[in-house]
């Protein structure tokens, strides 16, 4: 049995969205439905310490972070045209980056194989001067600055699967040969970055590996474009750690996008992860909880990530799979296209 730590506190909630899509129900949830699976007794618990501003300032400006604590500080508001904090928004935020960190600490240490961070805000939208698409500080860039700040390691894998494109993400490391993002999304949408011919920049050219998926692809074409593209580009790149920006919203009943990923699928997505880091990086991972607005698909989502990632093969997909149409052509071609880019 693979030791998996969940990286949780009841702050998360505090971050008071009312009826925006990115609410503390995603959270609630799920913690219910881990609660009544035989989940609860196998993960081991984590508690999570906040980010300091030192280390948030690795990814965000000084004003910027002073912008979002004023804000929350007077009430809150909005930040931007999607992006809405409370009060008790900045202390939550600057724990979703600090969950990161500690996720890194206790996989880096060697007190777990793989944390799964289940928080909020989510991260990877944001930018160094802005929020942006319901995210704060970005989490997963903050604990990838971190890991290579406090580890003797130089080559840190951060997988996006959400089905928007973590443009903040991809900001903070496009002139870095040190980490090297993937992202598959849904192409055009949010943010409308993403396109295949952004790949880096200066010494990080060719370290940017961006997916931008058909609408109406699901869990055949994820496969493909994991076991086809990411893996022979991890097993290149020999990754030291692994991050995942984990968003759940590629699901068919998610109606955030177009995409038709079932809970089958993202299990297999793990899987094909996991076994990446079994043999790169003894297992190391950083699971990161980014989107996911279908709280039945999100919750029973991520409930079969942490089988898999517990080393189990069995997990419950209630809501069952979408068939897609794409001709096995249009798949590969799409697949040979995306190698040729990257030399694989």
């Amino acid at each position: 049995m693979n030791r998996v730590g969940i990286v949780y506190d009841p702050v998360f909630l505090e971050h008071d969205t009312g009826t925006h899509v990115e609410n503390a129900q995603r959270l609630v949830e799920t913690l219910s439905l881990i609660e009544k699976s035989e989940l609860k007794d196998k993960l081991t618990r984590i508690y999570p310490r906040p980010a300091t501003i030192e280390e948030l300032s690795r990814v965000h400006s000084g004003e910027y972070i002073n912008q979002v604590e004023q804000k929350c500080q007077a009430g809150g508001g909005w930040l931007d045209a999607d992006t809405i904090v409370s009060k008790g928004s900045f202390k939550a935020a600057l724990y979703a980056a600090g969950a990161a960190l500690t996720a890194v600490d206790a996989v880096m240490n060697n007190r777990v194989d793989t944390a799964f961070t289940l928080v909020r805000p989510p991260g990877h939208h944001a930018t160094c001067w802005h929020a942006m698409g319901f995210c704060l500080f970005n989490n997963v860039a903050v604990a990838a600055k971190y890991a290579l700040s406090n580890y003797s390691i130089d080559r840190i894998l951060i997988i996006d699967f959400d089905v928007h494109h973590g443009n903040g993400t991809q900001d903070a490391f496009f002139g870095d040969s040190e980490v090297l993002y993937f992202s598959t999304h849904q192409y055009p949408l949010y943010p409308g970055t993403g396109g295949l011919n952004e790949t880096g920049a200066r010494e990080g050219e060719g370290f940017t590996v961006n997916i931008p998926l058909l609408v109406g692809w699901g869990d055949r074409e994820y496969e493909a474009v994991f076991e086809d593209v990411l893996a022979p580009i991890a097993m290149r790149f020999k990754p030291e750690l692994m991050i995942v920006s984990a968003g759940y919203d590629a699901h068919w009943a998610d109606n955030i996008a177009q995409m038709n990923m079932s809970i089958s699928g993202y299990a297999r997505l793990t899987q094909i992860i996991k076994v990446l880091a079994d043999t790169l990086c003894p297992g190391r991972m950083v699971f990161s909880l980014e989107g996911g607005y279908h709280l039945q698909a999100l919750s029973s989502s991520i409930l079969a990530s942490l089988q898999i990632l517990l080393g189990n093969t069995e997990y419950d997909d209630p809501l069952g799979k979408k068939e897609t149409k794409t001709k096995p052509i249009d798949l590969e071609s799409f697949i040979k296209m995306v190698q040729i880019k990257h030399n694989i």
